[in-house]
């Protein structure tokens, strides 16, 4: 688990949620750009909630390990989005195109 500090709050998430979010900023920070994620968090009394943070050039957000932070949170479907709107941010690419031989090559 890991403690994302953002505005002076911490927030407790799974170690691949904050990753993906840091990442995500890092790529919308160079891009001068900003978004709105909502990311599961554990409140001090363990209930999971939603939050949401702007993420993007002026963010400050730092990550800390907590190694006692409870059962891991964990949400593959949000990770998976973070890292393709990532993709999508450092490296925009074009429609796929399929080749004769049914192959189909990513032009990105």
């Amino acid at each position: 688990m890991q403690t994302i500090i953002y505005g002076g709050d911490a927030y407790l998430t799974g170690d691949d949620i904050a990753d993906a979010l840091l990442a995500y900023g890092r790529a919308l920070g160079e891009e001068v750009r900003a978004e709105l994620v909502e990311i599961p968090v554990r409140e001090p009394d363990g209930a999971v909630v939603t939050a949401k943070f702007l993420i993007g050039p002026a963010s400050q957000i730092v990550a800390k390990e907590m190694p006692d932070g409870g059962p891991e949170l964990e949400d593959p479907e949000l990770v998976d989005r973070l890292r393709t709107l990532t993709r999508g941010v450092e490296s925009p690419t074009g429609a796929q195109v399929e080749m004769r031989d049914d192959t189909t090559y990513d032009l990105g």
